[in-house]
């Protein structure tokens, strides 16, 4: 089961990361229902993994600390990444993105990064999925962050009336 599991992860992340190296348009405010979704697969993951734990044993103050750093990791993972990708205006002023080589070295990065951290809290757990369940959250937080951060690197910037 883990290596269909790893399998599904790695052409997964194939796919996000070959379309991250073309160019696209940046949408002006965020893909909601996309967020929603994603976002309630994260939170719904995350608390099947706390509950394969906790019929077990109560977490630790060390797991959830693994667990709030595994998000913090995330959200730093989107931001960076956000700065590796070029963003231009075309010929009618919509922005568009396109992802580097940096982009993809750092979404590997992410994918290893998440991967270390859901083990070492597997391990700190001793049972149930914890650390694996959290994947989905921590995709949703990180697309969130770089998407925000490229809307935001987007904006057209405007003179103030009156500077030169």
């Amino acid at each position: 089961m883990a290596v269909v599991n790893v399998a599904v992860w790695l052409v997964v992340t194939a796919l996000v990361v070959l379309r991250q190296l073309r160019p696209r348009p940046i949408r002006r405010k965020p893909a909601v229902v996309t967020s929603v979704l994603v976002g309630a697969l994260g939170v719904a993951g995350t608390a099947f993994g706390v509950a394969s734990v906790t019929k077990y044993h109560a977490l630790s103050a060390g797991t959830v600390a693994l667990v709030l750093l595994t998000f913090v990791v995330a959200v730093a993972f989107g931001a960076v990444r956000a700065l590796s990708v070029r963003v231009s205006h075309d010929e009618t002023g919509r922005a568009l993105r396109q992802g580097t080589v940096a982009t993809v070295v750092l979404w590997l990065a992410s994918v290893g990064a998440h991967l270390g951290m859901g083990a070492w809290i597997d391990h700190t757990t001793h049972v149930g999925l914890l650390g694996t369940s959290t994947i989905y959250l921590y995709v949703a937080l990180t697309l969130w962050t770089q998407s925000g951060v490229l809307r935001r690197r987007a904006r057209p910037r405007t003179v103030p009336s009156g500077v030169a």
